[in-house]
């Protein structure tokens, strides 16, 4: 395979699986969001804005895409321990039990997903392919099982983490026009004005100490700690 169609199909693959029709349920969670449209601290295109450049730069953004960075080094080392370390950090670390089921839930949809249809046919019925396995009552976080996936197609680290994070902040931003805090126009607005934000947040990454992570965003934490006793819902987060 020449290193153009090499390169094409590492970015088809990031395309599709990054995409809402990707099959991991993405659009079912709010990440807190909801919660904080009910309470008004996210009502209009700015406080919106605002919310998910937190995220992005102090929250789960940041959580996610340093255990994307590690687990996309383990696979790509073939270092099954190490990865199932930096899967068993990312299940952990989680503030609100909605959280963590947003991300175990996806993470299990992405390896369904992804095995049956993206992965060798021997690999899959064995349980292989270069990504975290389930272990019984642990299960698998979206971003180790996408950045092993990642590593094993070739995709490059930087368009890893930075795809990522895109997809987050654009998720986000469609629960919050679902929500009706803004509208399709001012969505896109937001996004454009994530550029740099998104951008540096991943390239941020890349250099970033292992040793310095965590996140700080108390007030989403709050929000989805609210949200699991909210009378009425329209997402799972």
């Amino acid at each position: 395979m020449s290193a153009e169609r090499s390169a094409g199909s590492a970015l088809y693959r990031l395309l599709a699986w990054l995409s809402p029709s990707f099959p991991i349920g993405a659009f079912s969670y709010s990440h807190g969001l909801e919660a904080a449209a009910a309470s008004s601290d996210v009502r209009d295109r700015a406080s919106l804005e605002s919310w998910i450049v937190a995220m992005v730069i102090h929250g789960s953004g940041r959580m996610d895409v340093d255990i994307l960075r590690d687990a996309y080094r383990a696979a790509l080392a073939g270092d099954d321990a190490g990865l199932a370390d930096v899967n068993r950090r990312g299940l952990a670390y989680r503030a609100a039990a909605e959280l963590a089921l947003e991300s175990g839930q996806q993470g299990d949809a992405f390896l369904a997903a992804w095995r049956g249809a993206w992965v060798a046919p021997h690999l899959a019925a064995t349980g292989g392919g270069g990504a975290p396995s389930a272990t019984p009552g642990e299960g698998v976080c979206l971003p180790a099982v996408f950045g092993a996936a990642a590593a094993q197609a070739g995709i490059a680290l930087e368009d890893a983490l930075l795809g990522y994070l895109q997809a987050f902040a654009a998720n986000l931003m469609s629960a919050g026009l679902r929500l009706g805090t803004t509208g399709q126009t001012d969505g896109q607005r937001i996004l454009a004005a994530l550029e740099p934000v998104v951008t540096a947040a991943a390239e941020a990454a890349l250099s970033r100490d292992p040793s310095d992570f965590g996140s700080a965003t108390f007030a989403a934490d709050l929000a989805s700690m609210a949200h699991e006793a909210q009378y009425s819902r329209l997402f799972r987060s």
